[in-house]
């Protein structure tokens, strides 16, 4: 008798390690969400997906969002109260901020 073969296939989620939140949950949660998703997608352009950030965050939370993706960089900005979020996605550091 043959019997029913169903393949599993496991994708490691990507690691995220927040660094420092000053924004709602919603808003963090959705930075890393996008963040999943591109790396998920194969994407592992790092202007590629500060563009993508940028954009989605643009389209849902209103424009002026500033978003660089990295393995090392330094920053000194300044942002919108409530509007900042530093974390990292596996070895990607993700800073995102809404200025003016």
């Amino acid at each position: 008798m043959g019997g029913l073969s169903s393949e599993v296939t496991l994708s490691r989620q990507p690691r995220v390690t927040l660094r420092s939140v000053e924004m709602n949950f919603e808003q963090a949660l959705f930075a890393q969400t996008v963040a999943k998703e591109q790396i998920l997608a194969g994407n592992t352009n790092e202007k590629a997906i500060a563009s993508a950030l940028r954009h989605r965050f643009d389209e849902k939370y209103g424009p002026w969002w500033q978003c660089i993706v990295g393995s090392s960089f330094g920053s000194f900005v300044t942002h919108r109260n409530n509007h900042f979020v530093y974390f990292y996605i596996d070895d990607f550091a993700v800073l995102l901020y809404k200025s003016a």
